[in-house]
């Protein structure tokens, strides 16, 4: 009787440890953000012409440790070969980035305004790059995990201006 406990025992610990397999998307943050914000970079390259920044807007993102923010900082910086940092766009105009005489920025703000952890291998977000009062846009699209990456899909341009 003791075997017989013993053997569902253990055929009940080799099933939950097999569906605990599942990727975990909360400890891929800055990995996912990352994908995310270069989905957004890689759009309307028209507006990264002579940047001499990247601002990126993460006064709202949840879930992303000083680690994170700095993974993705790095990310940025690596790829695209100039400044990159943590900034609002208020911040940008007291630094003295925004230009009021052509109303634009010397460099372009990348923000996500939505990021929704919905499945365990699919996140929602939506974003938007800005550089001026007439270049900027918004888009919405998934991060997948896929081949053991994260990937965007089916991503769209939401607004112009």
């Amino acid at each position: 009787m003791k075997l017989k406990y013993f053997i569902i025992l253990l055929i009940l610990s080799v099933l939950l440890s097999a569906c605990n397999t599942a990727i975990k998307p909360k400890e891929h943050v800055g990995e996912i953000y990352s994908v995310a914000l270069d989905t957004i970079m890689e759009r309307n390259q028209a507006l990264n012409r002579n940047m001499e920044y990247i601002a990126i807007d993460m006064s709202n993102f949840e879930d992303v440790d000083k680690g994170d923010k700095e993974e993705i900082l790095s990310y940025f910086r690596e790829k695209y070969k100039v400044e990159v940092m943590d900034s609002t766009f208020e911040q940008l105009e007291a630094k003295g980035l925004y230009n009021p005489d052509t109303l634009s920025l010397d460099g372009v703000l990348l923000s996500i305004e939505k990021f929704d952890f919905k499945f365990n291998k699919e996140i929602l977000f939506e974003g938007s790059k800005h550089r001026s009062g007439l270049g900027a846009f918004g888009i919405e699209g998934k991060v997948h995990y896929k081949n053991s990456k994260w990937k965007p899909k089916e991503v769209k341009m939401t607004w112009i201006s």
